[in-house]
C-alpha cells in the first residue's frame, strides 16, 4: 500500500511538471517573437531628414478671406397683402433692384405679389441682396405644382416658371381634445383639411358638434403631396383612429376593385371591413355647428313657438353647401320664407331641402352626387342672419336628419378584396399604434 501511494505522488507530478511546462513554452514562444521584432527594428538605417517650409503670405489669406460671402436662406409664406418691399423685408433681403423687379415681372405680379399661401424661398448674401427666390405652390389638384424662379445674373435678374409633378410622402400624428378637433390639430400641428377629413370620416358615429369630451384623443396617418421637398397641399387621411368618451374607432382608406365602378375611387372601412360611406353625409356642410336642432323652439321672426322641422347649421356667408346624398334636383330658386332654396330628391321616397342660400350653383333637373356643392350659405328668405336651414323629409313628412344620417346603410368590403384588405388592415393597425404613442406630435 505505501508503494502505491509513493507511485500516484510520482505520477501525478509528473503530469502537473508537464503542464507548467507547456505554459512556460508557450511564454517563452511569444517572448521570443517579441525579441525577435525588436532587433529587425534596430537593424533598420535611420536617417534624418531636414526640409524648409515657407508659409504662405498672410495678405492673400485675409483677401481671400474678405472676399468669401457666406449665402443665407430664409423661407415663409406669401400673404395676399404683400407687396414686393414687405415680402422681400419679411425674408430677411434688403434689395431696392430686386423690390423693382418684382413689382415689374409679369410672372411675379402674377403669381406671387398678392397672392396668400405661396411657400417661398430666398437665397441671400451676407450683405442681404437678393440672389435667389423660388415660390411654390399647387393650384389645381391634378398632381403637379408651378415653381417660380427669380435669378441674379450679371445682366440683371430674370423669372423662369415651370410646372413640376409633386411626390407623396404619409406623416403620422396624434393628439388630444381640451376645447375643440382644430384645437388639438393646431396643436400637433396638423393642417385643418386633415381635421375635416376627419369630422368627415366619423360623421356616422360620433357628433362632432355636441359629442366630443375633453380628453379625447385621435391619432391619424395622413399624406402630404411635395414640390422639391416642401409640402404644398394635404392629401387624404390613409387611417385614423379615434377615441369619443371612451370608445375607439379606427378606420381606413381602401379601393375596393371587387365592387360596381362607382366603388373603384376607394372609400373608408372599418378594420373590421364594413364601409364608413353612408348613404348620406351627416351635414350639409363640412364643418359648422348647429344652432338649431329638429325640435319645438321660439321663432325669431313669428315671436311664437313652433315646430323647427329641420337643423339650422350657423356659418359665414358664402360657405359652400352640399347635397347630403345623390340624386336630382326637385327645385332650385326662390320660394317665400325659405329665400334661394334647392330640393334635391334621393331613392326611397326621400327629400332633403337647402334653404337661404345666398347663391344657387345647380338647375332643376340636374343629377347631383353625394357631397356636391349646390350653393352657398346666406340670409335669403325668413332668416336673422347668415346661416342653412336643411331638411330631410321621406314622403313628405319631416324626420330629423341627424338620426338619418346615421341610420344609412352601408356596404362591406367584397369578398374577392377581402383577403388584400385584411392584410393592409394589420399593417393600419401597427401603424396607428405608433402614432398613439407620439401625442401629441407628428412625425413623417
Amino acid at each position: 500500500m505505501p508503494e502505491l501511494l509513493k507511485n500516484y505522488q510520482r505520477q501525478t507530478l509528473a503530469v502537473l511538471a508537464a503542464l507548467f511546462l507547456l505554459g512556460a513554452g508557450g511564454a517563452v514562444a511569444v517572448a521570443t517573437a517579441l525579441s525577435g521584432l525588436e532587433a529587425e527594428q534596430a537593424r533598420q538605417p535611420v536617417s534624418l531628414v531636414r526640409e524648409t517650409v515657407t508659409p504662405l503670405p498672410i495678405k492673400p489669406q485675409t483677401l481671400a478671406l474678405d472676399a468669401y460671402r457666406l449665402n443665407l436662406f430664409r423661407s415663409d409664406i406669401t400673404r395676399s397683402t404683400d407687396t414686393a418691399e414687405t415680402l422681400l423685408r419679411r425674408l430677411g433681403v434688403f434689395d431696392p433692384a430686386a423690390a423693382a423687379f418684382l413689382r415689374a415681372d409679369p410672372l411675379a405680379q402674377k403669381h406671387v405679389l398678392g397672392r396668400a399661401n405661396r411657400m417661398v424661398v430666398v437665397e441671400a448674401e451676407d450683405n442681404q441682396s437678393l440672389q435667389k427666390l423660388t415660390a411654390r405652390w399647387s393650384p389645381e389638384d391634378d398632381g403637379r405644382f408651378q415653381r417660380l424662379t427669380i435669378l441674379k445674373t450679371p445682366q440683371g435678374f430674370t423669372s423662369t416658371l415651370e410646372g413640376m409633378p409633386l411626390t407623396s410622402a404619409s406623416r403620422l400624428a396624434s393628439g388630444t381634445i381640451r376645447t375643440s378637433l382644430f384645437a388639438a390639430t393646431d396643436d400637433a400641428r396638423i393642417p385643418d383639411a386633415v381635421a375635416v377629413q376627419i369630422a368627415e370620416i366619423f360623421s356616422g358615429d360620433i357628433d362632432f358638434h355636441r359629442a366630443l369630451r375633453k380628453g379625447d384623443r385621435f391619432t391619424v396617418e395622413y399624406e402630404t403631396l411635395e414640390g422639391d421637398g416642401e409640402a404644398l397641399r394635404t392629401g387624404r387621411v390613409l387611417s385614423v383612429e379615434f377615441v369619443n368618451a371612451g370608445k375607439t374607432y379606427q378606420a381606413m382608406w381602401f379601393k375596393d376593385t371587387g365592387m360596381d365602378d362607382a366603388s373603384h375611387r376607394g372609400g373608408y372601412y372599418t378594420l373590421d371591413g364594413q364601409s364608413l360611406r353612408r348613404a348620406y353625409l351627416a351635414s350639409p356642410l363640412e364643418f359648422s355647428r348647429v344652432t338649431s336642432g329638429f325640435k319645438m323652439r321660439f321663432h325669431p321672426i313669428l315671436q311664437q313657438w313652433r315646430a323647427h322641422l329641420g337643423v339650422d347649421y350657423g356659418a359665414p356667408a358664402g360657405t359652400p353647401v352640399r347635397t347630403v346624398g345623390e340624386g336630382i334636383v326637385e327645385f332650385a330658386g326662390s320660394q317665400n320664407g325659405f329665400g334661394n332654396v334647392v330640393f334635391v330628391k334621393h331613392r326611397n321616397q326621400h327629400t332633403t331641402v337647402y334653404a337661404h342660400l345666398s347663391k344657387i350653383s345647380v338647375k332643376a333637373g340636374q343629377n347631383v352626387s353625394q357631397g356636391q356643392t349646390i350653393g352657398a350659405v346666406g340670409s335669403t328668405g325668413w332668416a336673422t342672419g347668415p346661416h342653412l336651414h336643411f331638411e330631410f323629409r321621406v314622403n313628405g313628412v319631416h324626420k330629423d336628419p341627424l338620426t338619418l344620417a346615421r341610420q344609412s346603410e352601408a356596404v362591406p368590403v367584397s369578398a374577392a378584396a377581402k383577403p388584400l384588405f385584411l392584410k393592409q388592415a394589420a399593417a393600419v393597425r401597427e401603424q396607428l399604434s405608433v402614432a398613439a404613442s407620439l401625442q401629441p406630435s407628428s412625425v413623417q
